[in-house]
């Protein structure tokens, strides 16, 4: 249960960084909060097909982060299209 917990909490700083990273393209504050926590799921995915892994608090946040950028800038390509 506090592995979930964390996954959440670690989620929702990374769409806060990503949302003041991507400035122009988030969904705003809860918007941002709720791509963190997909993107993290997709941070994950990314980087076990590159062979990379966290291993610490920040590690975990990088990965997060990249994820919900990436879940970020796909959501605004296909908003274009």
């Amino acid at each position: 249960m506090f592995g979930f917990i964390w996954w959440i909490l670690i989620g929702i700083i990374a769409g806060w960084l990503a949302g003041e990273i991507m400035r122009g393209r988030g969904f705003g504050l809860l918007g941002n909060l709720v791509v963190g926590v997909i993107g993290a799921s997709i941070g994950g995915l990314l980087f076990s097909v590159l062979g990379l892994s966290a291993n610490s608090t920040i590690g975990s946040i990088v990965t997060a982060t990249v994820g919900a950028i990436v879940l970020l800038l796909a959501v605004g390509w296909l908003k274009k299209q």
